[in-house]
């Protein structure tokens, strides 16, 4: 199986569209089997942006299309919006879903919102029944599909030198994970593109999932180690091993290039060092 991998793609005023426009011809160009967009659609929740979202989505490939939404696809100043409706706009234009399964032949794919427009502005929650959710959609899949999870927020932080504030709780999200044999976790939010292990916030066992996290895809809002930098991540799974790759956005030649190439076993034969 072959994950295409993009997030906070930020239509509004911070979006790039020489950006957009390289990662859609990326997308056409690169072999895949599902395309995931891990949140923050829009810069500030807004109709127009959500509209220019939608018709870009549907630009992309005919693949599965995986989505979640991020801080942003939710009202940040329009107040009443945000208390009563804050995912009106979201689910008119991006998905009717906030949490969602997708069963395929090779896998299963969990989305789940973590997104929190009551408690939180920046940073997310999950919530046991989310969680719930995930393992009894991994329970009623087949012995040997694939267990994929996607979030916005992270629950490992990255190895730069860039401060992140991961997913309240990160270390419970990670161990319920791993236990559901969950071998892969897709999130964004931080801006920048890294691959992590859950042994990095625990240990269950000898188990460990894989955490690739995408830039952001197409906005000019990249941080850290990647400021001013775009990137997306794409993800071959074999039989025992998956190939990970970070693409990155090249402005001179407007095109997305592999930057780095890593050959790692699947999760749950992975043995934490």
């Amino acid at each position: 199986m072959i994950l295409l991998h993009a997030s906070d793609i930020h239509f509004g005023k911070r979006h790039d569209p020489g950006a957009a426009e390289a990662f859609l011809a990326a997308a056409h160009a690169l072999p895949s089997d599902v395309l995931v967009v891990s949140g923050d659609f829009t810069q500030r929740a807004k109709i127009r942006e959500y509209e220019a979202a939608r018709a870009y989505l549907d630009r992309l490939p005919e693949r599965p299309l995986i989505v979640t939404p991020g801080n942003h696809d939710v009202p940040l100043y329009r107040f009443w919006e945000r208390a009563f409706a804050p995912y009106r706009n979201y689910r008119a234009y991006i998905s009717p879903d906030l949490d969602s399964v997708t069963s395929l032949p090779a896998a299963t794919i969990v989305a789940l919102n973590s997104s929190t427009p009551y408690t939180a502005i920046v940073n997310g929650r999950l919530r046991g029944r989310q969680l719930d959710l995930a393992e009894k959609a991994f329970a009623a899949a087949p012995a040997d599909a694939l267990r994929i999870v996607v979030t916005h927020h992270p629950i490992v932080t990255a190895p730069d030198f860039g401060a992140d504030q991961l997913l309240p709780s990160a270390e419970w999200i990670a161990r319920r994970l791993t236990a559901m044999g969950v071998e892969i976790v897709l999130s964004g939010h931080l801006h920048r593109s890294y691959l992590a292990t859950t042994a990095h916030v625990c240990e269950v066992g000898h188990r460990a999932a894989w955490l690739a996290q995408s830039g952001t895809t197409t906005s000019t809002r990249g941080r850290a180690s990647e400021r001013g930098k775009n990137t997306f991540n794409r993800l071959e799974v074999g039989e025992e091993h998956m190939v990970y790759e970070r693409f990155m956005y090249f402005a001179d030649r407007s095109a997305f290039e592999c930057v780095e190439r890593r050959t790692v076993p699947r999760g749950p034969r992975y043995l934490a060092a």
